[in-house]
C-alpha cells in the first residue's frame, strides 16, 4: 500500500532492497503469462452515452434489439455504395430513440491523362482529335473533390411503417466557367447527391426525393472501377422522383416491382418522366460484388428489366411554334457470382456484371453525353438568329427540312471481378469494356460522336479503413467523318472510409 505522511512503517530507502522490491511482482507476472489460460477476445465496444445520447454502430442496436433486421438490411441499403462492408459499423448516433448514421469517405485522385480531354469525373465526353492543342498534349490532376459525406436519420417504427431520410453531398458541384484552376481544386463547391426520404408500409414503399434513377436499376449494377463514375456508355444519374416499389419474397428468390415520376428531361415538355421495371434475385446464390470504388457487399445473383417514357415539346428555330415526340428505352442488367461468396468465406471469389441499353432521346441518362450533337446546326439558322434551345444537347435534333428527330443511343458494358484466395476479400482485381453508339435520323456530324469504346483494368487492396486502388484506361472515340481519338489514362486512388 501507498505510504503516506504519519505512516509508522516509512519506506525502506536501501539501494540494494530496491530492485527486489520491483522484481517480484515482475516475475510473478511473467509466470501468469507463461500458466496463465490465454485471455478471452475483447469484447466489442460499448456504446458511450451522454445525457440520453448514445453512441453506437448499426450491428450494434441490431444485437441489442434497437433496430429489426429489417431496418439494419434498410440502413445498410441505403448506405453500402458509399462504404460497403463498413456499413455495419457505421458510427450512429441515438437520442430519444431517433438514430443519425454518420458515413463518408475521403478520397485522393492523381491522374495523368495523355490528352486534355476530360476532368477527374470523365464520364462519356468526347475525346479531342490529334493534331489540336488539346489532343496531342496531356493533363495531369490531382484532386480530392469526390470525398463524400452523408448522414441517414431513422425514427422508431409505428404500426408497422418505417420512415428514414437521407441526405449525401460530395465536392463536384458546378462552378463558373471562368473559375481559375486554384478555386476549381483547391475551393470546390459542394454538391447534393442524394436528398430523399422512404416510407416502407407493409403495402408499398414509397420514395419522395433526389435519388438514383431507376432505368437501369441504378445502385446495384455499378461495374467495380478506380475512376470516378459514370464511364462511358453506362447509365448513371441522379434526380428527384416519386417512386413506388414493392418486394416480395418467395425464399430463396425476391422480386420487386418499381414504378416512378420523375423530373423531365426539359420543364417544357409539361409531363414528368415515367420509368418502371422489375428485379429478380436469387439469395441463395451470392457473391462478392464492389459498386463503384468503395461499396464491397455480398449480393446475390439478379437480374433487371427497366423501361422509359417521355415526352419533350421543342421550339422550333424557326419561330413558328413547337415539335413535339415520345420516345421510349430499355435496359438490361444483371450481376451473376462464377465463384461465390458468403459472409463468411470472401476469398477466391469471381463474379460478373453487364448493362445493355437502348433508348430514344435518354442522352442525358449518361454523364456528359451530347455526344457533339447540336439540337440544331448553325448551318440551319436563319441569318441574325437568336434561337436558344429548350432543351439539352444530345436528347434530340431537327433534320435538314426541319423535322425534329431524338437522337438513338445504345450501349453495352460488361464487368468482371475477382477477389484473390487467403485475404478475406481484401485484395482484387477487375476489369470492364463498354461499347456505345448514336443513331441519329440523319448522317452523323463530322464533329459528333458516331461511336466510343472504352476499357479499363484495376487493382485493389483493403487497409482497413483506408483503400487503395490502382487503374488503367483506354478512350476510342469516332467520330462521324471516320477519324478516330484516344485517350490514355493512369489513375491512382486512396479512400479513408469513415
Amino acid at each position: 500500500m501507498p505510504f503516506s505522511e504519519g505512516t509508522m512503517n516509512p519506506p525502506v530507502t536501501r539501494p540494494l532492497l530496491s530492485p527486489l522490491l520491483f522484481a517480484v511482482p515482475l516475475l510473478s507476472g511473467v509466470a501468469s503469462a507463461q500458466f496463465a489460460p490465454s485471455p478471452a477476445p475483447p469484447s466489442p465496444a460499448k456504446p458511450t452515452s451522454v445525457a440520453g445520447v448514445e453512441l453506437t454502430t448499426l450491428q450494434l442496436m441490431r444485437d441489442k434489439g434497437l433496430l429489426s433486421q429489417v431496418e439494419f438490411d434498410n440502413a445498410q441499403r441505403d448506405i453500402r455504395e458509399t462504404v460497403g462492408r463498413n456499413a455495419a459499423q457505421a458510427t450512429t448516433l441515438v437520442t430519444a430513440k431517433w438514430a443519425t448514421t454518420f458515413y463518408g469517405f475521403v478520397q485522393a485522385d492523381v491522374i495523368r491523362d495523355e490528352t486534355r480531354s476530360l476532368n477527374e469525373a470523365a464520364g462519356s465526353a468526347q475525346i479531342l482529335r490529334g493534331g489540336t492543342q488539346g489532343g496531342d498534349n496531356g493533363r495531369f490532376t490531382f484532386s480530392v473533390r469526390n470525398s463524400r459525406i452523408g448522414f441517414r436519420m431513422k425514427p422508431p417504427e409505428v404500426d408497422g411503417i418505417r420512415t428514414s431520410v437521407q441526405v449525401e453531398m460530395d465536392f463536384l458541384g458546378n462552378q463558373p466557367s471562368d473559375a481559375a484552376e486554384g478555386s476549381v481544386f483547391g475551393h470546390p463547391t459542394f454538391r447534393l447527391r442524394h436528398a430523399y426520404f422512404r416510407v416502407e408500409t407493409p403495402i408499398l414503399d414509397i420514395l419522395v426525393g433526389q435519388y438514383w434513377q431507376l432505368f437501369g436499376w441504378q445502385g446495384s449494377y455499378f461495374p467495380n472501377t478506380v475512376q470516378i463514375q459514370g464511364i462511358p456508355g453506362e447509365l448513371f444519374g441522379r434526380t428527384p422522383q416519386l417512386r413506388v416499389s414493392k418486394t416480395l419474397k418467395f425464399d430463396p428468390v425476391s422480386v420487386e416491382i418499381a414504378a416512378a415520376a420523375l423530373r423531365p428531361a426539359q420543364r417544357d415538355s409539361g409531363t414528368p418522366d415515367g420509368q418502371g421495371g422489375i428485379r429478380v434475385a436469387l439469395h441463395s446464390w451470392t457473391g462478392l460484388q464492389t459498386i463503384g470504388s468503395t461499396g464491397t457487399q455480398i449480393a446475390p445473383l439478379s437480374v433487371a428489366v427497366t423501361g422509359y417514357v417521355r415526352h419533350v415539346n421543342v421550339n422550333d428555330y424557326q419561330g413558328t411554334g413547337t415539335q413535339e415526340k415520345v420516345g421510349t428505352g430499355l435496359a438490361i442488367d444483371g450481376y451473376i457470382p462464377i465463384i461465390p461468396a458468403t459472409q463468411t468465406r470472401k476469398s477466391n471469389a469471381l463474379s460478373l456484371n453487364g448493362e445493355w441499353s437502348t433508348g430514344y432521346g435518354d442522352g442525358d441518362l449518361y454523364t456528359g453525353s451530347h455526344g457533339g450533337f447540336n439540337t440544331v446546326a448553325s448551318s440551319q439558322l436563319p441569318a441574325n438568329s437568336t434561337y436558344v434551345p429548350n432543351i439539352d444537347r444530345g436528347i434530340v435534333s431537327f433534320d435538314a427540312t426541319g423535322g425534329l428527330h431524338f437522337i438513338q443511343w445504345t450501349t453495352y458494358l460488361i464487368g468482371a471481378q475477382y477477389y484473390f484466395p487467403g485475404v478475406d476479400g481484401r485484395f482484387w482485381i477487375s476489369g470492364n469494356y463498354s461499347h456505345t453508339e448514336a443513331s441519329p435520323p440523319y448522317a452523323t456530324p463530322a464533329t459528333a460522336r458516331a461511336q466510343e469504346d472504352w476499357f479499363d483494368v484495376n487493382v485493389f487492396a483493403d487497409l482497413s479503413p483506408v483503400r487503395v486502388g490502382a487503374e488503367y484506361s483506354f478512350f476510342s472515340d469516332k467520330y462521324g467523318d471516320g477519324a478516330r481519338a484516344s485517350n490514355r489514362r493512369i489513375q491512382l486512388s486512396g479512400f479513408f472510409l469513415f
